[in-house]
């Protein structure tokens, strides 16, 4: 913080000058008449103290931030070194850990990626070799007349069955990769224009009627309960501690009339301790005058889709219009099916009413931040252009509002998949039902803040794709829509968004591009590797502008992330045994102060009007604050080793070395800080941290 300016100290400067010189004037003259010395006295026009005043007082004030700017950049490469030793610390004290658990060793891709790293460490060894041989700059030849020894003759060979075996199906192969990758790019541009369009022209859903605040009543006074339809609210959980409370809370106190709402919370729980709580809570709330009811599975088959289809063959089901579904870290908002139901009436065609997710962690750390830009790209640029032009997207598995009838329609939930969303949204698309896509209602929720539940969310959502692609292909071209809407849901839906996308990303900037440093004669663009890529991360970062800063982590993210989506892919689509595993995503139970003073403004009304039926709600509280006390008796949180990507680490790095025996600028420092990327997610050094 600069200091204020002294204008006291400043004034009593200029007088004392000004005394000063009239005391030397004065005592000139007077030599000069006593000496008889003819003096000549030559002075300036005076200057405006006003100027002067001004010009000092720019002067310090321009010292004081550049001394201020000094400080701030000292302060931050200061910091730099610290960082640095700390990291570096914790990735020692990580690997010698012996307790350190590390990701499974026996998959096909390690395998194969641990192959690929032995035999790029070879090869770099061998051209080392050659650099410090000067082989480099006057390589040998197979036909030369000049007699070569072993090492000499190896490496002439070398050189020429790389030229003329390896390089050109390698060129091949990244031809094929550039194309797909270029494909991919006019479709992310074309969906930002569409998304412009849809600003420009103020495109969006319409309601032919609104809820207001003031509902309408008849001629006795009474609210008219008749203008609102029956609405099924679901809530399937599995063993969320951390969650279920707040969820709870925020469906019960939703703005409805509660004759016209019932909550179901579906717990598949395998926990006692957990069961106890939710049922507590359960009881509590329906203690307040909610319609919420329990439900656990004895047999817990199908994991949320055996759930929601357990619910919803209860017998009283067939009471109710419509069913919202939540997730146990969702929290909606009091005025969601206000917002959500009136876009029902008059669309007999519309099967389902998505809404926005609004992240309350999203700046906790860097894998938060890098989420929530490409959470924010799919819904407001792929889902809502989708929404507008389409009338069909992948159905998100929450926060949205189903049409009972259009769910039976379709043959309701199935099991065969690890993404029951996308597939019920397929089947009723099918059907020829119509989606809706509201970006302006949003529904609070939970990103996933260490690495090992982030991987395992994505592996799953890009594995159960694959499966449903493979399974409903035929349906699809033996359906009876149009031509136009079966190329959409094969092409774009599946095949270029789900398929080619992991598939490219991870070969060509995993792969191609480490093997082009030991085989030069099939060179990779420079606008590959830096331009295109950079102009693609800018235009998926559009909808998140406040994460422009991290828009070099994005890149280098987005493709180590690569492998995990590329290996999801695979088993998805050949039917391997990971392809059908379901880990509930970790939840932290995080939460805003205002969402929880908005809990407790809309329920204390609640719990003025059930005071008769408080006590015996609260009459078990010793006992499940016991339980809470024991909850984390499970086993120790620690970070993971990944091999996968400290395996792919090793390689990129390995190839910068051999780029800069080459001189290939660009190409160098792309695998230095894409290798370093690997290295620190492999080192689970990003996202949640425990101690």
């Amino acid at each position: 913080m600069s200091r204020a300016q002294n204008h006291e100290f400043q004034e009593w400067w200029n007088k004392q000058r000004e005394v000063l010189a009239n005391k030397n004037t004065d005592d000139t003259s007077s030599v000069g008449g006593g000496g008889g010395f003819l003096s000549l006295e030559i002075r300036s026009p005076a200057a405006d103290p006003t100027v002067e005043k001004e010009r000092s007082r720019s002067a310090r004030q321009l010292s004081f931030v550049f001394l201020l700017r000094f400080q701030q950049i000292a302060a931050s490469l200061a910091a730099v070194p610290g960082g640095v030793v700390s990291l570096v610390r914790t990735a020692k004290r990580r690997i010698a850990s012996p307790d350190a658990p590390a990701d499974s060793s026996s998959s096909r891709l390690y395998r194969a990626i641990k192959a690929f790293l032995i035999v790029v460490l070879l090869l770099l060894c061998f051209e080392l070799v050659a650099y410090f041989k000067g082989w480099h700059f006057s390589p040998p030849s197979v036909g030369s007349a000049e007699v070569l020894g072993l090492v000499e003759r190896l490496y002439a060979n070398w050189l020429d069955i790389r030229a003329n075996f390896l390089a050109p199906p390698l060129q091949s192969l990244m031809n094929i990769c550039i194309v797909l990758f270029l494909v991919q790019s006019v479709d992310r541009v074309v969906l930002i224009l569409g998304c412009v369009w849809i600003k420009f022209r103020r495109l969006k859903p319409k309601a032919v009627m609104e809820y207001t605040d003031t509902p309408s009543v008849d001629e006795e006074g009474n609210v008219n309960v008749e203008d609102y339809p029956m609405v099924l609210v679901q809530i399937p959980m599995c063993n969320e501690r951390e969650v279920y409370q707040q969820s709870i809370a925020a469906v019960c106190i939703m703005d409805w009339p509660r004759e016209r709402m019932l909550v179901q919370v579906l717990d598949d729980s395998d926990d006692l301790d957990v069961q106890h709580l939710i049922k507590a809570e359960v009881q509590k709330w329906q203690n307040r005058g909610v319609c919420i009811l329990y439900r656990h599975r004895l047999l817990r088959t199908g994991y949320k889709a055996g759930n929601l289809k357990s619910a919803m063959s209860c017998e009283y089901v067939k009471d109710y219009e419509f069913v919202a579904i939540f997730d146990a870290d969702f929290q909606p908002g009091p005025d969601f099916l206000k917002k959500t139901i009136p876009h029902f009436k008059g669309n007999d065609d519309l099967a389902l009413v998505q809404t926005r997710w609004a992240f309350v962690n999203k700046d906790e750390n860097l894998l938060t931040r890098l989420q929530n830009i490409n959470l924010s790209f799919h819904f407001e640029v792929e889902q809502q252009v989708n929404g507008v032009f389409l009338n069909f997207f992948g159905f998100n598995g929450t926060a949205g509002v189903w049409r009972i009838k259009a769910l039976e329609d379709c043959g309701g939930w199935l099991e065969r998949t690890t993404v029951e969303d996308m597939d019920v949204a397929v089947r009723a698309h099918l059907c020829g039902w119509k989606f809706i896509y509201l970006n302006d209602v949003k529904c609070l929720c939970e990103l996933p803040e260490s690495y090992e539940a982030y991987k395992k969310q994505q592996h799953r959502w890009h594995s159960g794709p694959m499966q449903l692609f493979r399974l409903c292909f035929f349906d699809v071209i033996c359906s009876k829509m149009s031509l136009a809407k079966k190329v959409n849901l094969i092409f774009l839906f599946f095949l270029l968004r789900k398929l080619i996308l992991p598939f490219y990303s991870f070969t060509l900037f995993c792969i191609i591009l480490p093997l082009t440093m030991f085989l030069p004669e099939a060179e990779l663009p420079a606008w590959v590797v830096c331009y295109v890529p950079g102009i693609m991360s800018v235009l998926n970062i559009l909808p998140a502008p406040r994460s422009f800063p991290f828009i070099v982590p994005y890149l280098l993210f987005e493709n180590t992330m690569s492998v995990t989506k590329f290996n999801a892919m695979i088993s998805g689509l050949f039917r391997f045994g990971s392809s059908y595993e379901w880990i509930v995503t970790k939840k932290l139970g995080r939460s805003s102060e205002t969402d929880l003073v908005a809990f407790e403004k809309e329920s204390d009304p609640l719990v003025k009007s059930a005071n008769l039926h408080r006590s015996s709600s609260e009459s078990g509280i010793d006992e499940l604050n016991k339980i809470e006390t024991s909850k984390k008796s499970g086993k120790t949180k620690r970070n993971r080793l990944y091999r996968k990507e400290l395996a792919l680490a090793f390689i990129l790095l390995t190839a910068s070395v051999r780029s800069l025996l080459s001189a290939q600028g660009i190409h160098f420092y792309f695998l230095l800080f894409q290798g370093v990327t690997f290295l620190v997610v492999g080192l689970d050094l990003i996202g949640e941290q425990v101690s």
